[in-house]
Parts: structure tokens; C-alpha cells; sequence
């Protein structure tokens, strides 16, 4: 069954996602009930995001939207969406968080393979009520034509795009409070104007639905379009702020490692270099600092990245196998660090 990812996800990456006029359409309205009561819907469709509840086209003020610097998640395609509820609209904070209004919903689809082998694994939403945000995640069938709540989260065996049969792991709702918490307060920890292109921003505005485009949007490297010859400092750090630092910050769930692998953090021994563990454990290996400049096979971050084994592979959660590419662009970054 074929679901039409690939082309929005090409046009996301291709043009930053600048589609938010053209993809606001008026079906079906989506139950803003649903998103704002006290309840966990059971189904998907229930908050009828979708226009035929498949991922097939957005419902009215569900935007697309695609980052610079993607969270890796074993290869799984990801496609993004934002919805606004009537009269309200995002405002920006620096090259930070967008600030979502109550009512507001953030959806992420995960799905593996091509064409008709296609097959839409996991939703995870954020709800943003009156109380504050909730994540959900949601299992989609083996007819592909509802995802159904998981509270308990799940694994699925699949294949990865290398080709590494794995057993892939749904979140439980408490997995998902674990990396999207600040100060034991759930939170967005996608859209980062930073992490979002101005062009896509630009269209956000344009359509009402955004106040601003902040200085310093789309400052993360795109990911997809890097080459070899791209400086290896701003890929490393943005990929370690993206799939590291919602845990690796001050008030995040590893806070107390002391290592800030934040974007914004400049300080070179707050994000790891000659930085002693505070309580790696054998996630430590036999090394002794986070990262020994010039000598990543001595660096504990490279190591805990490179494994896949747990107790020492790094992100702890929405990880079965190793992001060799990151891998790569991290393992440039420490060795072509002055000694």
C-alpha cells in the first residue's frame, strides 16, 4: 500500500518543508476535543488529523513540516506535522522552541521500506492541554488501517534500511516522558527555530500561523544535503544536540552526567572534552574522559555511541542499532580536534 511519503518528504528536504499554504485544506475538521480533554483516545483516527485517518493528506491546520538536523531512529522514515487550532498561532522564542497555544498537537509517523512494502509502524503525538503536554504513542495494525493506543509501548521485528534485522521498540508513555522532559515537565523537543528553515518559517507567517521568523532560524546544518567536505564541528554538534541533548542539559533526564551537549553550550568541558564521567558505570568502558581531543577511540561519547549493546549504548531509548553516519561525522569532529 503505498501512503505518498516520499514525495512530501522529498519536498521537506528539498525546500524546508515550505508547504504550510498549500497543505491547509478543509475537510474534516479535527476533534479538538479530543486533543484538549482528559482523556487517552483509544484510536488514531479519533483525532482525525488525517483525511482518511492513513496518513494520506492533512486534515485543516495540520501543517508539514521537516528539521534541518532529523532525530535518527534506526533508520525509520519520519514524516511531521503541526496542528493549530482555529485563531491561534506559534510565536518564536530566539532560535529555541517554537511556543505552542493550548490546543495545539505535534504528530510524528515512523514507517520502514518502500512502495508497497511500505509498512507505518508507530504515531507518537504531543498534546498540548490545559495542564500541560502529553505523548502518546500509537501502533498502527498489520492492515495498515488504524494505529491503536499502546500505553504499554511494543517491539516489531523488521528490517532497517542496512539491511539489520532488528527488534524495533515502541515507547511506553513513560519512555516518551523520559526524553521529552525538562524540570520533570513534558515538552516539544523537535521544533527548534534553529532546527526549522526560514523558508518554512517564512510560509508560517505568510499564512497567518506563526508571528515571526527569528534570527537565528535554520542556523543547524541540513543534514541530508552535507557532503565530505563540509566542516565536521557544526554536523557533530548539531546532530549531538538533536539526538542528545533533550537528556544532556541542565533539568533533562541525564542532567546529572554534568555533560551539556546543547547547540548553544560553548563551553568545551561542559560538552565532554576532557570530561571525566560522573556515573557511566560500564557505559564507560575503559576510557576515562567524554572526549579526549584528537583521539576519538579513546572518547567514551564515540564508544556509547558505536555500540548497540544496553548499559552501554547511547540514546538509551529509540535505539536497536548504530547510526553509522552520525557515527562518522562525530568520530571526524574529535580527531580533527588540536591535541
Amino acid at each position: 500500500m503505498k501512503h505518498g511519503f516520499g514525495l512530501l518528504a522529498l519536498a521537506c528536504a528539498t525546500f524546508g518543508a515550505a508547504l504550510a499554504d498549500a497543505t491547509v485544506l478543509d475537510p474534516e475538521p479535527v476533534n479538538d476535543a479530543a486533543i484538549t480533554g482528559t482523556a487517552f483516545p483509544k484510536a488514531l483516527s479519533e483525532f482525525a488529523f488525517f483525511q482518511d485517518g492513513r496518513a494520506q493528506g492533512p486534515s485543516g491546520r495540520v501543517h508539514p513540516y521537516a528539521l534541518n538536523t532529523p532525530l535518527w531512529s534506526d533508520g525509520a522514515e519520519k514524516l511531521r506535522f503541526i496542528y493549530l487550532p482555529a485563531g491561534s498561532r506559534l510565536t518564536a522564542d530566539g532560535e529555541g522552541l517554537l511556543q505552542f497555544p493550548v490546543g495545539a498537537a505535534i504528530i510524528k509517523i515512523f514507517a520502514f521500506g518502500e512502495g508497497a512494502d511500505r509498512r507505518l509502524i508507530e504515531t507518537r503525538v504531543l498534546l498540548h492541554r490545559a495542564d500541560g503536554w502529553v505523548a502518546l504513542p500509537y501502533r498502527w495494525n498489520a492492515e495498515q488501517t488504524e494505529a491503536t493506543l499502546a500505553l504499554t509501548g511494543g517491539r516489531i521485528d523488521i528490517v532497517t534500511p542496512a539491511g539489520e534485522a532488528i527488534s524495533y521498540a515502541i515507547p511506553n508513555k513513560n519512555q516518551c516522558k523520559t526524553c521529552h522532559s525538562i524540570d520533570n515537565k513534558v515538552v516539544p523537543i523537535g521544533p527548534k527555530a534553529r532546527n526549522l528553515a526560514a523558508a518554512w518559517l517564512g510560509q508560517m507567517v505568510k499564512a497567518g500561523v506563526l508571528d515571526r521568523v527569528p534570527e537565528g532560524a535554520g542556523t543547524l546544518p541540513v543534514w541530508a544535503a552535507r557532503k565530505p567536505s563540509d566542516a565536521a564541528e557544526p554536523l557533530a554538534r548539531a546532530y549531538l544536540d538533536v539526538n542528545c541533548a533533550h537528556c544532556h542539559q541542565p533539568g533533562g533526564g541525564a542532567s546529572n552526567s554534568g555533560l551539556d551537549l546543547r547547540w548553544e553550550q560553548r563551553d568545551p568541558h561542559a560538552f565532554g572534552i576532557g570530561k571525566r564521567p560522573v556515573a557511566a558505570g560500564r557505559g564507560a568502558g575503559e576510557y576515562e574522559f567524554s572526549i579526549v581531543a584528537g583521539h576519538p577511540d579513546q572518547s567514551i561519547l564515540l564508544y556509547r555511541m558505536a555500540s548497540a549493546a544496553p548499559g552501554i549504548a547511547m540514546p538509551e531509548l529509540g535505539k536497536a542499532s548504530v547510526d553509522k553516519d552520525g557515527v562518522a561525522v562525530v568520530r571526524r569532529w574529535i580527531a580533527e580536534m588540536p591535541r
